[in-house]
């Protein structure tokens, strides 16, 4: 919408604040220049960023503090051209000083700025969003099209996340359409990858996915998307086929690749998921075979972790044993040694003493001395002193009506008894 013809023009700027950011007359450059183009350079520092190049990030600390200062010092005239308002809104929105929309807004005499914009920001940026979530959502079809459009609308769906997730799908989506390749689309991405996540829309869930591994996976919060994702993949695999996880890789360079499906055997493993572990180790391995990383020991732990309920035992403990102990974390050290563990007992051959029960795991009897009455509070058990009879052993007095009533279905079956006796004899 706004970027594709200004490449050239951002990247020009980008590298004279570069050059200028170390020389004493840079102030002097900056008070030349219209906030509109300070904020270009300033999207085009935090696309740079999202699209790998993490050594820009001080550049975006910087170009955010040079406008910051450019704009508390700006004549209120410069605002007569809406270019100017719109960058001090998405200068709020891309992590500026909200103190500073404060200030100007209060300056503006003109009716510049849209008060329930301004209100709207003020309100969210001070952590009151759920404040204006009605005023805002009528806001966003309303400057859909306008350069702060795609802002609003990933604000919107971070309003109404928390009660309407699926709705926030939406704003994210116009976010995204509005605002491609940049860090909006960056941000709306991974925050719609995590609604579907969370309430388990799967084929949504994919569809994100691959479209953020083929766009943002250099991004500083891809860690974030990983996250998502493996917990997508665990949670729904079956629905999820091995097709759908190498789409998702697809445009990975190895090294990601790998770690992401390392993180897929280790969390299946623990989660009892063994053909998933089994088959993410076997892909890690697989991926770039010829350069051996670390991932490649911690895959072959997993994979064999997810193979010890197989008649592959032995095979697999002495290749866990096997692997470097420098390679492994220590968390994936003492995966290993419970791993080790259970495959020992499961090879170890059987002995007389095997075939009993374990003395140790029995609850011992108790003796005909040992008092076993019911707790007064206990209402299932009654409130007397009743004891039962041990099996083999002496008898034990019973509560005095219990045993009226023993006594008395005693004597009801010795007289059937009788009865029965006279109606056998000859007549």
């Amino acid at each position: 919408m706004w970027r594709a013809d200004q490449r050239t023009l951002l990247l020009a700027a980008t590298a004279l604040a570069c050059s200028l950011a170390v020389e004493p007359a840079f102030a002097q450059q900056a008070d030349n220049l219209e906030p509109y183009q300070m904020l270009r350079s300033l999207q085009f520092v935090q696309d740079t960023v999202i699209m790998g190049d993490h050594s820009a990030g001080e550049m975006q600390r910087f170009m955010l503090g040079t406008l910051d200062k450019r704009l508390r010092t700006v004549s209120t005239a410069v605002f007569d051209d809406p270019r100017n308002v719109d960058a001090t809104l998405i200068y709020a929105m891309s992590g500026g000083n909200p103190a500073t929309l404060d200030y100007i807004a209060a300056k503006d005499t003109s009716g510049h700025f849209d008060n329930r914009v301004t209100d709207v920001l003020r309100k969210y940026l001070s952590g009151k969003g759920s404040l204006i979530q009605k005023t805002l959502i009528g806001m966003v079809p309303e400057y859909r099209n306008q350069r702060i459009g795609p802002y609003l609308a990933l604000i919107a769906g971070n309003v109404v996340i928390g009660k309407e997730p699926k709705d926030a799908l939406q704003y994210y989506d116009w976010a995204r359409l509005g605002a491609p390749g940049t860090i909006v689309e960056e941000a709306a991405l991974r925050r719609s990858l995590a609604i579907a996540v969370d309430v388990d829309l799967v084929e949504q869930g994919l569809s994100y996915a691959r479209k953020y591994a083929r766009r943002f996976v250099h991004s500083p919060y891809a860690s974030q998307f990983a996250d998502l994702f493996v917990k997508l993949v665990v949670k729904h695999f079956g629905e999820i086929t091995e097709e759908d996880i190498e789409d998702t890789l697809e445009f990975m360079d190895n090294d990601r690749a790998k770690s992401i499906l390392v993180r897929i055997a280790r969390q299946a493993a623990i989660d009892g998921k063994n053909e998933l572990a089994s088959l993410a180790s076997r892909k890690a391995e697989e991926r770039g075979a010829s350069a051996r990383t670390s991932f490649d020991a911690i895959a072959k732990l997993y994979g064999g972790v997810a193979n010890l309920s197989t008649d592959r035992v032995n095979d697999v403990l002495s290749a866990i044993a096997n692997i470097p102990e420098s390679e492994l974390t220590p968390e994936d050290r003492a995966i290993r040694e419970a791993a080790r563990r259970i495959g020992e007992e499961v090879v170890r051959p059987p002995t007389l003493n095997s075939l009993g029960q374990d003395k140790n795991g029995n609850i011992q009897p108790q003796s005909a001395a040992v008092d076993v009455s019911a707790k007064p509070s206990n209402d299932v058990q009654g409130s007397g002193s009743t004891t039962a009879q041990n099996a083999g052993g002496p008898s034990q007095k019973l509560d005095p009506d219990f045993q009226t009533y023993v006594d008395r279905g005693q004597s009801a079956l010795t007289a059937i008894d009788k009865m029965l006796k006279e109606g056998e004899k000859p007549r």
